[in-house]
């Protein structure tokens, strides 16, 4: 089955940086949709389902700690799998992203680190809450 994806950053170079390098990759992706912060993100979510969203931290708006706590809280969205793609240094900080299932990348990073966290992510589905009736059929793979 094909990943639909959402990058979400307020930068647009970055947006397309991450963007390509998912394209380039072994990932079968279906949709590969783009946000300027977690508002646009998150409404982007209810008009299409997305199995993954690559997440920036500092961003107008709504920033991506903001966001992944109002997607956890989304009964009908907390299932997607995220990874955050940051400058974050902050140990604590990450540590709360982990806590709510997120994988973490440092910016500046290389393709093969970012699709390595992703490819961690699939494999563990981490994002699905236990008790989220769509963690049992979360349709994702990694293409062979």
């Amino acid at each position: 089955m094909k990943l639909n994806i959402l990058v979400v950053d307020d930068n647009r170079m970055m947006r397309e940086m991450v963007s390509r390098t998912v394209r380039m990759s072994a990932l079968d992706v279906g949709e590969l949709i783009q946000a300027g912060n977690g508002q646009e993100a998150l409404a982007a979510m209810r008009a299409t389902w997305i199995d993954l969203v690559l997440l920036d931290l500092n961003m107008p708006v709504m920033d991506g700690e903001a966001f992944l706590r109002a997607l956890r809280a989304d009964t009908a969205l907390r299932a997607a799998l995220v990874v955050v793609v940051s400058t974050e240094s902050s140990q604590p900080r990450i540590a709360r992203l982990a806590a709510l299932g997120a994988g973490f990348v440092h910016k500046p990073f290389r393709p093969e680190e970012l699709l390595a966290e992703v490819e961690r992510q699939i494999a563990g589905q981490r994002g699905a809450p236990h008790d989220c009736p769509q963690a049992a059929g979360n349709p994702m793979r990694a293409a062979p």
